[in-house]
């Protein structure tokens, strides 16, 4: 079982840049996929961004294609959330979670049994 924190977000001007991280408790971190998600205010949650066990693949909404970069150290038990060219819309509660293997299979958010609290960001025009 794989136990995400996640950290990193905060206050940032458009066009600025931030570094989310997840910590992820469990010994067997590294049999797993992982995922970002976010949650904007009034809005459903929504993928991000996905890498497979080794961080030999990866995946990204359209919405963050070539500004969102998705790294994991297996040794650290850590997956990261690189964020370029921020903007308003980004604005939103960005939660990661285990996938149920080690490739990424795509299901809904409502699917995962439970979640992190998740870290802010917010992003200022």
């Amino acid at each position: 079982q794989v136990q995400p924190v996640e950290s990193g977000g905060g206050l940032v001007q458009a066009g600025g840049s931030l570094r989310l991280s997840c910590a992820a408790s469990g010994r067997t971190f590294n049999s797993y996929a992982m995922g970002w998600f976010r949650q904007a205010p009034g809005k459903e949650r929504e993928f991000v961004a996905a890498i497979n066990w080794s961080g030999s693949w990866t995946y990204y909404a359209d919405s963050v294609k070539g500004r969102f970069s998705i790294s994991r150290d297996n040794v650290k038990n850590m997956v990261y959330l690189q964020m370029n060219s921020l903007k308003p819309e980004d604005t939103a509660v960005y939660y990661c979670n285990a996938g149920s293997g080690r490739s990424w299979t795509p299901r809904p958010p409502s699917d995962f049994a439970s979640w992190g609290q998740g870290t802010q960001v917010t992003v200022s025009s």
